[in-house]
């Protein structure tokens, strides 16, 4: 067990981390997900895993997995399913990661954001042209994978206040969770 001050700012560590999870669910440059996860884990290693136990780390660390795959398919799928091919869909994740780069240096975080969607739409519409496809076509499979970006950010937006409410529930709330002597909460319970 840590002595009072030490857990004391591995907690504020912990919060930080989780903070900037919520900033990363928002801004698909940090990986929201995985922060909040991270922040669970040295909070409960600060508190000796009392409140937080590993079944509850199990759970959030099955949201994580589910975000990176949303994060990864989403937009994919909606591409897709507007009708694009495989290699449209491959060029605008090469697209949208050439992009954010070049972009990065001009403003870190909204430049970042902006060359990746600006990327792969132009990879996409790209692609579409490169196989003989009209250009209202190729535009229409770029604003699907906008779409589906969006849908991807707001759903991880959700999982990551998901992951939050948990961590709550499980650290101060469930019954004795105030008790740092006794396990709380169903997930905690080994």
């Amino acid at each position: 067990m840590l002595s009072e001050p030490l857990a004391s700012g591995v907690m504020l560590l912990a919060y930080a981390l989780m903070l900037l999870g919520v900033i990363g669910a928002v801004l698909p440059v940090l990986p929201g997900s995985l922060l909040i996860w991270l922040g669970a884990f040295v909070w409960a290693w600060a508190d000796g895993f009392s409140r937080i136990g590993w079944p509850t780390l199990a759970v959030l660390g099955a949201i994580v997995l589910f975000t990176w795959v949303n994060d990864r398919l989403l937009s994919a799928l909606a591409t897709r399913k507007a009708g694009a091919s495989w290699k449209t869909v491959v060029a605008a994740l090469v697209g949208g990661l050439i992009g954010g780069l070049l972009l990065t240096g001009a403003a870190p975080v909204v430049g970042t954001l902006a060359g990746a969607a600006l990327g792969a739409f132009i990879a996409i519409v790209l692609a579409e042209l490169l196989q003989a496809r009209p250009w209202r076509q190729a535009l229409r499979f770029g604003v699907g994978y906008c779409l589906g970006a969006l849908a991807a950010a707001f759903l991880n937006l959700i999982l990551c206040l998901v992951m939050l409410a948990i961590f709550i529930w499980q650290a101060f709330v469930a019954p004795g969770a105030l008790d740092p002597g006794v396990q709380a909460g169903m997930l905690a319970r080994g």
